[in-house]
């Protein structure tokens, strides 16, 4: 599909404000949704709903198209679909995970995150280093790159470290991550490999047998779905971990993961969003993922973007590529939020703050970003939008 195509399948994109049409760059914080998700969503709601395992019809229903949507965003992740767990968003799920691997730890024993990444890959292992006696221990970043001291990392390495957890993409500056790197790393140590793909996921393929991970978690409002979360968890772990359940739950399978009743309208939602993250680019194969810069040219507006920004004096663009099509920030004389409200003044929607990434924030010297988000709907006159109203906002200071 060309832009154009991908836009008509979005009602949001007709909004209007201040007499012009809105240009949303919030993307990196939650996408826009096609109308085939609501659809889905809907029509379970509307057709379908019920509980599950019970012996009349709406109920079977509702158990078909969870196996469905689970088998859907198996295929999308390139895993098993047993390995595939449902829950409410990325964080929750980590904090489950966190508590269940806490079980299996003593204290002393030791997690590697890094400086780069969002607080959801952060706060569920420092959770376990006031309440177990985990270590944690976070691998520096640079300052002038966005990246990831990868020595330094490797250098944090011991035999007490039981889990390397690491963001695929940076959320705050789109830095993507060395995943085949950490994976190394962490083989090398014997320990487990988390990856948080929840930034990476709308924008390359996600295959967690060739990433070489024993977790990995996205949400799926991040690629064009509803506000649910998926969490795969590598077979033999999804068996043998003691994650924390109601007795008379199911023992086996990704089920014994999903505490409590389900987001059933949620899960049917997700498969209509990999169904259609597989129609941006249809030659797409199992296991693959299909990348939604294949079918919008975000990544092609990203250095139209970056360099455009760069290219305004008072303006100062953070991170560096390999990135994703989003773009950090900041304005001379101008607060971040300053800078947002002046942009939706004018019918451009970003983001301002710290996005939950506060270390990345801190370790950059701001107070806050600006943040720009290409998606695959964001057209090259939106591109340029933004760019030309950024310098008439700093020619007007």
């Amino acid at each position: 599909m060309n832009v154009e195509e991908i836009r008509s399948h979005f009602p949001a994109l007709q909004r209007v404000h201040n007499g012009l049409p809105v240009a949303y760059f919030d993307a990196p914080g939650g996408t826009q949704v096609p109308t085939s998700v609501a659809e889905a969503m809907s029509d379970y709601l509307f057709h379908h709903n019920a509980n599950t395992h019970w012996a009349y019809p709406t109920s079977a229903e509702t158990d078909a198209i969870i196996t469905d949507s689970r088998a859907a965003a198996a295929d999308f992740l390139g895993a098993s679909v047993n390995e595939v767990a449902f829950g409410a968003n990325m964080t929750t799920l980590t904090f489950h995970l966190a508590r269940t691997l806490g079980r299996t730890w003593q204290a002393g024993d030791e997690v590697i995150v890094t400086d780069l990444d969002h607080h959801a890959n952060v706060a569920p292992w420092r959770a376990l280093e006031r309440d177990r006696g985990i270590v944690v221990k976070s691998a520096r970043m640079f300052h002038d790159s966005g990246r990831v001291d990868y020595d330094h990392l490797a250098q944090l390495v011991s035999k007490r470290t039981k889990l390397i957890a690491i963001g695929g993409a940076s959320n705050a500056i789109g830095t993507i991550n060395d995943l085949p790197r950490m994976r190394d790393i962490a083989r090398g140590a014997g320990a487990l490999f988390f990856v948080d793909a929840v930034h990476l996921v709308p924008h390359a393929k996600i295959d967690v047998r060739g990433i070489g991970c024993d977790f990995l978690a996205v949400s799926a409002y991040k690629f064009y779905g509803p506000h649910i979360g998926l969490l795969y968890v590598r077979g033999e772990l999804m068996e043998s971990l003691p994650f924390p359940k109601l007795d008379p739950a199911p023992d086996e399978g990704p089920e014994r993961v999903e505490t409590g009743t389900q987001n059933h309208e949620g899960i049917a939602g997700v498969k209509a969003a990999v169904d259609f993250m597989r129609s941006l680019n249809p030659e797409s194969q199992s296991g693959e993922g299909s990348s939604a810069h294949e079918g919008g040219g975000s990544f092609a507006s990203l250095r139209i973007l970056r360099e455009g920004l760069k290219a305004i004096k008072g303006v100062h663009v953070y991170g560096s590529e390999p990135c994703t099509p989003t773009v950090g920030f900041t304005v001379d004389g101008m607060t971040a939020e300053e800078v947002a409200k002046r942009l939706a003044e004018r019918a451009i929607f970003v983001s301002h703050g710290d996005f939950y990434a506060a270390t990345v924030i801190r370790e950059l010297g701001v107070e806050a970003l600006v943040r720009a988000g290409c998606a695959c709907y964001t057209t090259a006159d939106e591109v340029e939008r933004l760019i030309a109203t950024i310098a008439q906002i700093c020619a007007s200071r």
